[in-house]
């Protein structure tokens, strides 16, 4: 009898996980250093993260969370968990990415807390120590973390990575830089920044990411567009924008 007992809340623990984490899902756009948490097709809060120092540092791609750890030690410095000094803050979500499996790369806290919002890390995803404890209380493993750099709204890469559907979209509640504006050489401001850091991920380095778009960026421009097969005028207009992404 205490067998069967065991037996069936072992795989009760186990559907409910695993619920909880189909219905729950991450996103973090590099592009503007946003953290957003979904449940139940629904965007519930967004957070300011920090992320890699360059564009390559904190990897892209779909992901998921595969340990939680509370107040994790820092080992590259010997500095135990819980320890002011401990740059890991208090909570980990530790990330397969890159072959590795929660060891390497995480959304974690952090006790700098002026550093976030910025392009700080050696690859991790930066929280307030609160933030990211609320967040750690919410989500299991195997919750889905998608990492992109992209100028469209939450719930619109949400929904090209198939995690919502259409009729889901929350009215656009989180906005993000406009996508309608043709970049071309001389062009200012964030979505130039948007569009220096994606062409730098996939390997067309724009010399920097400073939100001018000079010769270095239009180069990479050309250089992308000439790969893709596209028109290269070095004008990034709704078909360069569709092949990039953003």
């Amino acid at each position: 009898m205490l067998f069967i007992l065991v037996f069936l809340v072992f795989f009760s623990v186990g559907g409910i996980t695993s619920s909880a984490a189909g219905s729950k899902f991450i996103i973090v756009n590099k592009a503007n250093n946003q953290l957003a948490y979904y449940e139940n097709s629904h965007l519930k809060r967004v957070f300011k993260v920090g992320t890699g120092r360059t564009p390559s540092l904190t990897p892209e791609g779909t992901f998921k969370i595969v340990n939680k750890i509370v107040n994790r030690p820092y080992y590259t410095e010997n500095i135990p968990g819980g320890d002011p000094r401990n740059p890991l803050g208090n909570r980990w979500l530790g990330l397969n990415a890159r072959g590795t499996w929660g060891t390497t790369y995480a959304i974690h806290g952090n006790n700098n807390p002026s550093s976030i919002g910025y392009y700080v890390s050696s690859g991790c995803i930066r929280m307030y120590d609160n933030d990211v404890e609320w967040l750690f209380s919410q989500v299991p493993t195997n919750t889905t973390v998608i990492i992109t750099t992209s100028g469209k709204s939450f719930d619109s890469i949400a929904i090209a990575y198939g995690l919502i559907g259409s009729g889901n979209n929350n009215n656009g509640s989180t906005p993000g830089p406009s996508t309608g504006t043709i970049l071309k050489k001389g062009s200012r401001g964030s979505e130039v920044q948007v569009l220096q850091r994606k062409l730098t991920s996939l390997g067309y380095s724009t010399k920097g990411v400073d939100g001018i778009f000079g010769a270095n960026t239009d180069q990479a421009v050309r250089q992308f567009q000439k790969a893709r097969h596209l028109a290269v005028d070095g004008i990034v207009g709704p078909a360069t924008k569709k092949a990039l992404g953003i």
